[in-house]
């Protein structure tokens, strides 16, 4: 760490310097030396999904393609850590790597945007709703079968912009995200978790790096929070029960009061026509477990469905 900067990899949009940034922020005021002009590094590194644009993610790979070159490139000592957002990160870490800390969660919560409305609620029949995620476009046509889901891929700034040249009538974008590049005030509504439940970890910013890196892992617990960790590992623990991908729409959110957890689950049909629910609550430090039983009962509730529909 003496002999070089600490080397952070990072996507270059806009979104993800913007929350590298953050994290490198945080490091340097836990750590006065790594604080040091030169200390600590920006690598930006293109991904797949940075390069394709006008497919799904469900249909060239799924959203290990905003993390992959990041790991080939921690794999090859290119960089020393990666910042993912962790609703990003693939459900199985390839052998070798771990999340070394999870900093604390943003508000999880999705916002509504659009120049026709000021409420999802409000959208005339027939509107089109621009997402690339199916969980997203699930929950839509769960509660508005009468609006249609059209395919909007890009970093937000992108979409925002595709929004505003008419390529859809509505979008929705992590309030979290908008909140970072200083673009709230474009959000027409924030949807309660009631009407549209988060993707697994939305909001919450996580640090990967080599297994064996075990001092720099110690070092990064200081920028940890245990809270958000805990909540993150019931909802990755729910996925991992439903070997979820980006081509399977679900929807989790973790809360932690005191040394309880709540846990709240959705499994969808991509289309919106059947979806089942769970809600599980016990003790925070049971958290995995309480993610699996909870996967466990959405995979049993869909049977056949999910087996035949889903994966």
């Amino acid at each position: 760490m003496a002999h070089r900067p600490l080397r952070i990899g990072t996507r270059g949009s806009p979104m993800a310097l913007a929350q590298t940034g953050m994290v490198r922020d945080r490091i340097a005021a836990a750590h006065p030396d790594l604080a040091a002009p030169g200390a600590m590094e920006l690598v930006v590194i293109t991904t797949v999904a940075d390069k394709i644009l006008d497919r799904p993610l469900s249909e060239i790979g799924g959203k290990g393609l905003f993390t992959k070159e990041l790991e080939q490139a921690l794999f090859a000592d290119q960089i020393d850590v990666a910042v993912h957002s962790m609703k990003d990160v693939e459900t199985w870490l390839p052998d070798g790597l771990v999340i070394a800390c999870i900093l604390e969660r943003d508000d999880p919560r999705d916002a509504f945007l659009s120049p026709r409305a000021g409420r999802l609620a409000d959208l005339a029949p027939g509107s089109r709703v621009g997402t690339s995620s199916l969980r997203r476009g699930a929950q839509v046509l769960m509660r508005r079968p009468d609006l249609k889901v059209v395919p909007l891929r890009g970093n937000a700034n992108t979409r925002m912009r595709r929004l505003e040249e008419g390529a859809c009538d509505a979008t929705l974008l992590a309030i979290a995200g908008l909140e970072r590049l200083g673009l709230a005030d474009r959000a027409q509504e924030i949807l309660p978790v009631s009407e549209m439940l988060p993707a697994v970890a939305q909001g919450a910013l996580g640090i990967e790096c080599r297994a064996a890196d075990t001092d720099l892992i110690a070092r990064l617990q200081a920028v940890a929070c245990p809270r958000t960790t805990t909540a993150i590992a019931a909802e990755r623990a729910l996925l991992a029960e439903l070997d979820g991908s980006c081509r399977t729409p679900i929807a989790a959110l973790a809360a932690i009061d005191g040394d309880r957890l709540t846990l709240d689950g959705l499994l969808f049909l991509p289309d919106g026509s059947a979806h089942w629910a769970t809600h599980r609550e016990g003790l925070a430090a049971e958290a995995a477990a309480i993610g699996r039983d909870a996967g466990a009962e959405l995979k049993a509730k869909a049977g056949d469905t999910y087996r035949t529909r889903l994966q």
